[in-house]
């Protein structure tokens, strides 16, 4: 199985944390150059340093704020423009607000909307002319189980996961033929900072304690545990391999079985 990266340059994105950590870190480990994308420069450098070690390349960073789109694309374009694009496009943002739909406000879902589906379409206007060239490309979009099976509180979240992975279904049907596939991993409750706030934001609502929530969620897990980052980026790591060049345009759950549906 081909796994090997090396001569090959991946942008990830939410990179100082979690899954887009971890991912940046099972890519570097294939010998893929890493672009880590952020916007706290010190984390960014810290993590640049602990990949460094890893492969031995002179990988790099790149510090803008997704809550800006514009100065997304300003910045992408200046940096493609002096160092060159990417092979590998890891599309991963932090998650909206818990919350009921029906309690929603409407500049919420714009906010997300932009958050994810348009800055994750500006990074893919900037890879694309670059993957085609090169007849290699994958973007991979770190999204949610919610895209088959709407989570309970997270209305906005199950909103905006949904559009993204229809954009990206789309996307992969117009560039299949230049060898690049689109792809989305959907992690299920996995050990990061993020569930840990939701886990202490529900105790807090519901008066209860913290370990009884946590237990609560891995009952309803078949593995009876969460995942590890390490467990997401593996998965994000073969798609992105040549191993994986024939798989395009799915929804891939890493969940420990607990989405319910096919």
């Amino acid at each position: 199985m081909n796994l090997n990266l090396k001569n090959k340059t991946a942008f990830v994105c939410g990179s100082t944390q979690g899954i887009g950590k971890a991912s940046a870190v099972e890519l570097a480990i294939l010998g893929a150059k890493i672009v880590l994308i952020a916007r706290n420069e010190a984390s960014l450098k810290n993590v640049v340093s602990e990949i460094n070690a890893i492969n031995n390349l002179e990988n790099d960073y790149i510090v803008v704020d997704f809550s800006d789109p514009a100065q997304l694309r300003a910045t992408l374009a200046k940096y493609i423009d002096k160092n060159g694009a990417a092979h590998i496009l890891v599309n991963n943002t932090g998650g909206p607000p818990a919350g009921k739909i029906s309690d929603a406000k409407t500049h919420e879902f714009l906010s997300a909307f932009n958050n994810h589906l348009i800055c994750n379409h500006i990074l893919a206007e900037a890879v694309l002319p670059f993957m085609k060239e090169e007849k290699f490309g994958r973007i991979i979009n770190i999204i949610s189980t919610s895209v088959k099976q709407p989570l309970k509180g997270l209305g906005v979240s199950n909103t905006i996961r949904a559009a993204v992975a229809n954009w990206a279904k789309t996307l992969s049907m117009e560039v299949a033929a230049d060898g690049v596939t689109v792809n989305n991993v959907l992690p299920g409750a996995t050990s990061t900072a993020r569930l840990q706030g939701i886990i202490s934001n529900k105790a807090v609502k519901n008066n209860e304690p913290i370990d009884k929530i946590s237990q609560e969620m891995m009952n309803e897990i078949p593995a009876g545990r969460f995942a590890e980052a390490e467990e997401i980026a593996a998965a994000v790591a073969f798609l992105a391999s040549p191993a994986a060049a024939y798989i395009n345009g799915i929804n891939v759950p890493v969940d420990g079985g607990r989405t319910s549906c096919l």
